[in-house]
This record gives C-alpha cells, structure tokens and sequence, in this order.
C-alpha cells in the first residue's frame, strides 16, 4: 500500500486532518464521493463498531445489509490493518452520536 502513498492522497490527508467542522467534511465527502459511496463507507464503520461490540455476523448482516465478505474485511482489517479502523472507534467511543 506504500505506493498509494502519493503527493495527491497527502494532500488529501493534509485536508482532512485540517477540517474540523462536520458541515465542511459532509461537503468535502459529497463533492469527492458518490452517494453510494459515502453509504458504503459509513457503512464499514458500523461493522467495525458492531464487530468491536462482539455482535455475530448474522446480526451485523441483519442490521446493516453489509454483505458476509464485507463484514470479513472489516474484520481482518480490524484485527491485522493498521489501526485504522480502531482510531476511528476510539473517536465515536469519546464522541458517541449527537455527542460530537
């Protein structure tokens, strides 16, 4: 993944780590992604935090509509990735919904 490492996606870090208004992100997110996008991604993130709660497969399917590959993704992620996903479960653990 080194190589994915490119001037554009620092710059794009660089963006992300400077914005600290949720409007200014959404907006960001809505006019570098599709709809769908979006949705799959935060999608992933609540797999990750369901995965994290020690729900089943069967329920994170149930609950979210992510596919069993998807939920075994975000689990292998979870477990052997970078970290990634728990730094962003660490931000909603501190910052839980209508909190932020």
């Amino acid at each position: 993944m080194a190589d994915i490492r490119t001037d554009d996606v620092n710059d794009l870090l660089c963006v992300l780590a400077a914005l600290d208004d949720e409007d200014t992100v959404f907006a960001l997110l809505e006019d570098l992604f599709t709809i769908r996008e979006i949705r799959e991604t935060s999608q992933r993130l609540a797999v990750a935090r369901m995965l994290a709660a020690g729900q089943s497969y069967a329920s994170i399917e149930k609950a979210t509509g992510a596919s069993a590959t998807t939920i075994a993704r975000v689990s292998k992620c979870l477990s052997y990735g970078t970290g990634g996903y728990q730094a962003a479960l660490d931000v909603l653990g501190t910052q839980g919904r209508g909190e932020r």
